[in-house]
């Protein structure tokens, strides 16, 4: 179980969390993965990685024998103000922010394949673990990773972005079949590439996950002793961790121009940013931020929205929420929003509760004629002065010229502000006469937008309707044959299990030990780290018992170690694809 249960978390964010279920998740082989990762990683991010970043391993209840638990892990990060959850994989990046707001940090529940062991695109245990969750004992960067997500929760996106997200997601779940459909990670590469090239004009979102990439995941910091890791895909990455910091790879100080600095998932990053602290980190993410719509609000605001194409929340003055897909705007000569409409479902609400629910909106921005003041900040002697009162006719006349006639219903107000007038047998005209609404109306009251951000105000009334929700489209059926890969591979797994009996064991059989090879020789002739686990139960490794390496004869440990390494050495000849240049052999 997770230590933050899913009823403690809205519905929107608890539907992403699944279980762990620690045994029957994790086999031997996948806990020989996280040992070989591991031990390779710390090796050689010894004199390389942020300074707190051991510590932050030894802290977090991270260590290199096991995959981690997720539920002590949690026991762990609350020291530090932060907790965990699982996830399957991918999560829309607003899900993803969210969390982050909320200092939670998600971790993918997977584990990466042998043969994508120095590296994957797909995010997994070994890169959310041991990646991101030891750098958050840094507290100025635990506060950088929180501004993020605020910041990234209220990101504006656009259809595209939606789209290159199902596709890295899709492409990302069929890597992670055994047996890959080579037809449909060609399509789906195809269809990512030509997304790429349609791309336009970055969104917000889009920015910041480039700032995300090049600090929280690729992040470089400049100390006295040289530059240090601190980003989570370095640090999760054997390879990379290792040519990263080579004169080849070009540093570069950061700034929000990193932003304007596209990036790849599937290759090593020839660029690198360099931040000079923790502190400077959230000093560039707070540049950005001052230009973001929910910070500027006004027609630039609306009409990302409405280029947009999604559902978006537009602030009113006034303190009103109005949650809709907005279609047009008009300004007047000085460039001020007029008029906004929307089409489809609407939602008025105030501090993120739904009040009202209809369909179409269109209202009126700006000042009344004869009404000195912003209305909705009119008391109720200012409304009867001109003419406005509950339950009979009114003409709202404003400075724009639009004009506002029919029966006014209800004025709907906080102790402080006017949210919105509802009015029967309404007509909406423009000062040319031309007509923009007939019917009941619901005009929102606000002299300006103050504030524009993505999807719906009230995120629990409308858990099903986020543009993201809806990941079945880019679900990966697994093919029958993978399935048969799947059984193929218990007969590996099995070997596993078997020297993991063997290292735990009070003693080493050596004929047991030599027929466990032949077998796997055999029976799994390219399961190279199988082998690389044998080798250390007859090399003297320093985590095992010194029981252990006693009873290991010389002679036989010689004999043995000497054909390993000359199968493996065969064994990636023959299969460069399989064996990891990482492996020192």
């Amino acid at each position: 179980m997770n230590v933050i249960e899913t009823a403690d978390l809205p519905e929107h964010l608890s539907r992403y969390v699944t279980e762990q279920d620690y045994s029957s998740r994790y086999n031997a082989r996948d806990q020989a993965v996280w040992r070989f990762v591991l031990r390779k990683l710390t090796c050689e991010l010894e004199f390389s990685a942020h300074p707190i970043y051991f510590e932050g391993l030894q802290k977090t209840g991270i260590n290199v024998e096991r995959i981690p638990s997720i539920v002590e892990m949690n026991q762990c990060l609350s020291q530090f103000g932060w907790q965990a959850v699982v996830v399957d994989g991918f999560i829309p990046p607003q899900v993803f922010m969210e969390f982050q707001a909320r200092r939670i940090l998600p971790i993918a529940v997977d584990i990466r394949r042998t043969d994508q062991i120095a590296y994957t695109a797909a995010p997994d245990i070994i890169h959310e673990a041991a990646g991101h969750a030891p750098i958050i004992m840094d507290d100025e960067y635990s506060d950088y990773l929180q501004r993020f997500g605020v910041a990234g929760q209220q990101a504006m996106y656009n259809q595209w972005d939606i789209q290159v997200f199902k596709t890295v997601r899709s492409l990302s779940q069929l890597k992670q079949v055994r047996r890959i459909d080579k037809i449909k990670v060609d399509q789906l590469e195809k269809t990512l590439t030509a997304l790429m090239d349609q791309q336009g004009q970055p969104s917000e979102l889009a920015l910041l996950s480039r700032l995300h990439w090049w600090t929280v995941e690729y992040g470089l910091v400049q100390l006295d002793q040289g530059f240090r890791i601190f980003g989570a895909g370095l640090l999760s990455s054997i390879e990379e961790s290792r040519t990263c910091l080579e004169d080849a790879v070009v540093k570069q100080p950061l700034t929000v121009a990193a932003m304007c600095e596209n990036y790849t998932i599937t290759d090593k990053q020839p660029k690198l940013f360099v931040t000079k602290s923790c502190r400077h980190l959230s000093q560039v993410l707070a540049q950005y931020t001052e230009t973001m719509c929910f910070r500027t609000g006004g027609a630039k605001a609306i009409n990302v929205a409405i280029d947009a194409g999604i559902v978006a929340t537009c602030v009113y003055t006034s303190g009103l929420q109005v949650s809709a897909r907005f279609t047009h705007l008009v300004n007047d000569a000085l460039g001020k929003p007029i008029y906004l409409s929307a089409q489809g479902e609407v939602e008025m609400s105030v501090g993120g509760d739904a009040l009202k629910r209809f369909t179409d909106f269109g209202s009126p921005a700006g000042r009344l004629c004869n009404l000195m003041k912003p209305l909705e900040l009119a008391s109720e002697y200012d409304l009867l002065e001109i003419g406005i009162k509950r339950g009979g006719p009114v003409c709202l006349e404003f400075l724009s010229g639009i004009k506002v006639s029919g029966w006014l219903e209800t004025i709907e107000k906080t102790e402080t502000h006017i949210l919105f007038f509802s009015f029967r047998d309404c007509e909406v005209r423009t000062i040319d006469g031309r007509c923009l609404h007939e019917g009941a109306y619901h005009m929102a009251v606000g002299e300006s937008v103050s504030s524009v951000f993505p999807g719906w105000a009230d995120k629990v009334s409308n858990r099903s309707d986020l543009d993201w929700s809806d990941l079945r489209s880019c679900e990966v059926v697994v093919p029958a044959e993978s399935l048969v890969a799947e059984l193929e591979s218990a007969q590996e797994v099995e070997f596993y299990e078997r020297i993991r009996e063997l290292r735990d064991g009070p003693s080493i059989d050596e004929s047991a030990l030599k027929l466990l090879t032949s077998e796997a020789i055999q029976q799994c002739p390219k399961a190279w780290l199988l082998f690389v686990e044998i080798l250390e139960l007859i090399s003297g490794e320093p985590e095992l018992k010194p029981e252990l390496k006693a009873d290991l004869k010389t002679e036989f440990a010689e004999e043995l170690r000497g054909f390993l390494r000359c199968h493996l050495m065969t064994l990636r000849k023959e299969n460069p694809e399989l064996v990891p240049q990482v492996l020192n052999i």
